[in-house]
């Protein structure tokens, strides 16, 4: 089943209406209304409201639809609540908006409500006035319906996930309008309000001038200010991630991510974080690692991380690995230039492990946890590596270098070896890897390779409360077979068919590395990113490069059908030009078949010239094009066109075309 969709009805373009139905509220908030009082008492209420002194507030409220399709939509127990404090009229007005609208999400903006309200009874008026001016504008959103859990076919709990999505657009209701703090209903579960409410209102805009307002959300009430907190710990742990990922590549190098990190675990007295420099990595010997951190002017740390929260510290802890690669070009094998910029986010691996201790120290959580991040920069220059070197990893294995944007998995290598120095419980590391998870899972599912069944038990239970879905990837010795088949090491960076399977050849390279019985790869490069699937999600600022470059190792590393549509347009126009000058040999030689002048034959000629340097010049650039992408075919093996099919020169269809000219035009 999809998320349940929770689109505003009266947002900015039903204002106008808004006040109308602000009004009509207002007006009728009492069956029998006193006559209007005297006007003194009129002015001093609306200095009343003037003069107040709170802040006002947003009010997220939630309604389930109804099990039937033509019952009535039930409020939870806060809009029931909130729907008595205003004689009803909450429920009467959304009535009537779902009629017209056909939708459970209604904004309701009580602009003036205080001073034109009149009721039979000074405490009923007292209590309404006060709600007015607490909350200002209230926002319905649709819950789906009230019993839904866990979703068999979609891998999660469809409860909570309702719960995340509509929160999240209450929440960017309130902001749109200004107003400073929002009170969020538990809907049911405090926790996943939270996580929906934090979630939705983060947004990357720290090198704006123009910034959105700050909303602060709360908890209306406090049954489940426990579960709320909780919730708000998660997102804040997740939106950190995103913070890291979002930044420039200039704000988060290695050592700035480092510092970062080391700042927000400053306070915790049981964690202890290493910044490990390239002299430490040298003197481990991690040549893997420092093979793709030489090519960049910024120096690579390795950054670790000690947090023990368990009973007993020296308990086996669980070992966290990301990839860190605080910016990917791709190295000597150069991604192309268009989305380049996305490259930032290559760190996503990294940033996830260390998001993840940061949340586990901020709820205290009872076990010990190591994070492992090597970070560096890959790119081009004099001492990058270069196809087809061989280094040596940590564990003594040589590694070709095949292709040096499939980096990642290089430092991955390195950095489980010297996880196993830590007898862990388990071993779970985080990549943003592959492209080629991308194309089989899509934003859907984070793909899982693992070698232990009680991991993969765990992972999988976590997922469907949290909605990060995961989904069980193949390890075969098939896959191990096309890494370690290699002509001049003991295994290769990409498989030997690289277009085939290439996530589950790159999960088969580092497995080379792991001796440990529990151990898990996620393959995050399909999740990294949102577009629109996820609601309470803002689309990321790089979200638009995804389509055609994510940020990953190589192995398709540029969307196929990308590529093809490129080639097949650079040859195609490749031929319209040879036809073209076919065509205009053809003419002149029947032009040239009348007897003419020498003077006249010699003009013809000329032009003749003149517009074959012309087309030779077009053809030039085509080919241009033509051999880049051919180039980019050769990087990831991919099989399009022969190049017997090619013309072979840029005047092959020129020379065959001009075999058939007259004698005379050819004379000097």
């Amino acid at each position: 089943m999809a998320r349940q969709q929770t689109t505003p009805v009266c947002g900015g373009a039903l204002d106008g209406n808004s006040t109308v139905l602000s009004r009509k509220l207002s007006t009728e908030a009492s069956v029998v209304p006193p006559p209007p009082p005297p006007r003194k008492r009129r002015v001093a209420l609306k200095q009343k409201t003037l003069n107040c002194s709170r802040i006002p507030q947003g009010l997220v409220l939630g309604i389930y639809s109804s099990e039937k399709d033509e019952g009535a939509a039930q409020f939870t127990g806060a809009g029931d609540a909130f729907d008595r404090l205003v004689s009803g009229k909450l429920r009467e007005l959304l009535s009537v908006w779902c009629a017209l609208s056909k939708c459970l999400l209604s904004e309701l903006k009580h602009n003036g409500f205080g001073s034109d309200f009149y009721c039979a009874s000074c405490v009923q008026e007292e209590r309404v006035h006060e709600c007015v001016l607490d909350f200002p504008s209230v926002v319905v959103v649709g819950l789906g319906k009230k019993n839904a859990g866990v979703n068999d076919q979609e891998n999660w709990n469809e409860g909570k996930e309702n719960i995340r999505a509509a929160v999240a657009v209450g929440c960017r209701q309130i902001q749109d309008l200004e107003i400073p703090s929002v009170e969020v209903d538990p809907c049911g579960d405090a926790q996943a309000a939270a996580e929906g409410a934090v979630l939705g209102l983060h947004e990357y805009n720290e090198l704006k001038q123009k910034k959105k307002p700050v909303v602060t959300p709360q908890l209306h009430g406090s049954a489940e200010s426990e579960a709320w907190q909780k919730g708000v710990v998660y997102a804040e742990g997740q939106n950190l991630a995103r913070y890291l990922m979002e930044a420039p590549a200039n704000y988060i190098t290695p050592i700035k991510f480092a510092e970062h990190i080391e700042q927000r675990l400053r306070s915790f007295s049981n964690v202890k974080v290493h910044i490990r420099p390239e002299s430490w990595i040298a003197t481990q010997q991690m040549g893997a690692f420092l093979s793709v951190a030489k090519g960049s002017a910024e120096p690579p740390i390795f950054l670790e991380i000690h947090y023990l929260g368990g009973t007993n510290t020296n308990d086996s802890p669980l070992v966290f690995v990301g990839k860190g690669v605080t910016f990917d070009s791709g190295g000597i094998s150069l991604k192309p230039s268009s989305g380049m910029d996305a490259m930032r986010a290559d760190m996503g691996g990294a940033a996830t492990v260390c998001s993840a201790i940061v949340t586990a120290a901020t709820l205290n959580l009872p076990l010990n946890i190591i994070g492992l991040t090597p970070l560096c920069e890959n790119m081009p220059s004099g001492k990058a590596n270069k196809p087809g070197d061989v280094v040596r990893a940590k564990n003594g294995k040589t590694i070709q270098v095949d292709n040096t944007d499939a980096e990642g998995r290089l430092l991955l290598a390195d950095a489980l070896c010297y996880a196993h120095n830590f007898n862990a419980r388990a071993i779970v590391n985080a990549a943003t890897l592959t492209g080629a998870m991308d194309v089989a899972l899509g934003s859907a599912a984070t793909g899982v390779f693992t070698n232990s069944s009680w991991l993969w038990t765990h992972l999988y239970e976590a997922s469907i409360l949290t909605g990060d879905r995961v989904w069980r990837m193949p390890l075969f010795e098939h896959y191990t077979k096309q890494v370690t088949d290699c002509p001049l090491a003991d295994v290769s960076n990409i498989g030997k068919y690289s277009r085939a399977g290439g996530a589950c050849t790159a999960a088969a390279f580092l497995k080379e590395f792991v001796t440990a019985s529990h151990w898990a790869h996620l393959d995050i490069a399909g999740v990294m990113s949102n577009k629109d699937e996820v609601p309470y999600l803002r689309k990321a600022s790089f979200e638009a490069c995804f389509a055609s470059l994510v940020s990953q190792d190589y192995v398709n590393g540029t969307d196929q059908e990308e590529i093809r549509t490129g080639v097949d347009q650079c040859i195609q126009k490749f031929l319209d030009v040879a036809r073209q000058t076919e065509c205009f040999f053809l003419q002149k030689r029947l032009q040239l078949s009348v007897q003419k002048p020498e003077q006249v034959i010699k003009e013809d000629v000329s032009e003749l010239r003149n517009e074959l340097q012309r087309k030779e010049a077009l053809i030039q650039k085509h080919l241009g094009k033509l051999r880049h992408w051919q180039q980019v075919l050769e990087d990831i093996s991919v099989q399009h066109k022969k190049p017997a099919e090619m013309p072979q020169g840029p005047l092959a269809y020129l020379e065959q075309a001009s075999a058939n000219i007259p004698a005379p035009m050819k004379q000097t």
